[in-house]
């Protein structure tokens, strides 16, 4: 499947390609499979909601060419190849980079499941989600150099579309609240957990996220068909009220899986901030710092694929709004962006686990758990800590308030908290 919750960009590029075709007077390089019906559709669309008073242009062909098609002037046909070759090095890098950290946190956290606090249950989540999107990148990696062609069949379609699609969701579901639970921790420390250590509270909120992210991605993934043109690709295409289904599927994700968690990530990550940076033990204003760091990743990775997602979504409502090299530079920007967005596989383990001591104290604990027992009494003196914080010991009152979920925030939050309990005493 070209890589993207609406794949039907693919099919989107074809038509304008197929236009070009036209203007150039070398359709017949399509081997005819130009969808016309397609662009017979858009050009209703265009139609239908263009009205004298809003535009004069009229949808007169010029030697049998639309006339929009001579507005364009962006020639972006020589850089296919460079796109082609730049998103299979982003996806490679993503594939070996991310699969090597998010299967190292999961092997860490993994035994701690079911008695670690709830930002660390969270973090697990975040982890399995990523590696099931990176299980799946090969898939793309080999339909980018074959330059859209998919040849596993019409199963595999659905279903990398659909793990990729609930991907998308559930990972930003699990850092919204992820952030919003240490923030209750640190601040409210009375506040009832969202995922508690006791009880099948945590099992139902997280059953629930996922089943969330299941009927959201499915409500894509029933428009995921294998089609064959000159070659078989795997696209997403509603067979009619195309421009109703793209827009109200663009503003749910934009909501449920953007802006929703961005307004949770950055607002909790700026109060977060700002009671760390009040506590008179915390010296060095880094790790302040690195609170803001958190909310300026997931918004750098996606933001981009958002922000084109709109512009397209806008030039359906409204198809004269944008020029015409506008929208091509729009189609040929999505692959990219989607790629773009995949960083947070990569990102989100060093943010919530390998910049964390505790976390690293956790991986020397469990490295040494597989070495021979003749050294390890030796390394283990040397390398361990008792009791990390986010181990699976204690009762849930100790682990609720210290909320450290192998995460470096969490630490910071754990010294503001025992500075405090110093006062106090």
């Amino acid at each position: 499947m070209y890589i993207g919750p609406w794949p039907s960009t693919s099919e989107l590029e074809g038509v304008i390609w197929c236009l070009q075709a036209s203007r150039r007077k070398d359709n017949e390089a399509s081997g005819g499979t130009c969808p016309l019906h397609r662009l017979h559709n858009t050009l209703h669309q265009y139609q239908k909601t263009m009205s004298a008073h809003e535009h004069n242009h009229s949808l007169d062909y010029f030697n049998g060419t639309p006339w929009f098609v001579y507005e364009c002037t962006l020639e972006l046909d020589s850089l296919t190849d460079y796109r082609r070759m730049a998103l299979f090095l982003i996806y490679l890098f993503i594939f070996i980079a991310g699969l090597l950290e998010n299967a190292l946190v999961v092997w860490v956290n993994w035994r701690r499941r079911h008695s670690a606090n709830g930002v660390l249950f969270c973090i697990i989540n975040v982890s399995l989600s990523d590696l099931m999107v990176i299980v799946i990148l090969p898939f793309f990696m080999m339909e980018v150099t074959m330059d859209k062609v998919w040849l596993w069949g019409r199963f595999l379609c659905k279903v990398t579309n659909l793990v990729y699609v609930v991907n998308f969701y559930s990972s930003s579901f699990f850092l919204a609240f992820m952030t919003l639970e240490r923030y209750l921790s640190l601040t409210r420390p009375s506040f009832p957990a969202f995922f508690p250590v006791l009880g099948r509270r945590r099992w139902v909120l997280c059953g629930g996220l996922w089943a969330l992210s299941l009927l959201l991605a499915l409500m894509e993934n029933v428009h995921v068909d294998l089609l064959e043109w000159d070659e078989p690709g795997c696209y997403m295409l509603p067979a009619h009220n195309y421009t109703e289904w793209f827009v109200s599927v663009t503003f749910l994700c934009l909501i449920f899986q953007f802006a929703g968690p961005a307004a949770v990530i950055v607002t909790c990550n700026v109060l977060i901030a700002r009671a760390v940076w009040t506590a008179p033990d915390v010296r060095g204003r880094r790790d302040v710092w690195l609170v803001h760091v958190y909310s300026l990743v997931f918004v750098a990775c996606w933001l981009p694929y958002h922000l084109v997602m709109l512009l397209m979504m806008i030039d359906d409502l409204n198809p004269f709004l944008l020029s015409c090299d506008t929208v091509e530079a729009l189609y040929f920007a999505i692959s990219v962006v989607q790629s773009l967005s995949l960083f947070h596989c990569v990102a989100n383990p060093i943010l919530y686990n390998f910049l964390s001591k505790s976390f690293r104290s956790n991986l020397i604990n469990t490295v040494v758990t597989y070495i021979p027992r003749e050294g390890a009494a030796e390394q283990a003196g040397a390398g361990t800590e008792p009791r990390a914080p986010n181990g699976g010991g204690g009762d849930a009152g100790k682990q609720r308030k210290l909320s450290n979920a192998s995460t470096s925030q969490s630490d910071v939050g754990s010294k503001k908290k025992k500075k405090e309990g110093k006062k106090r005493n």
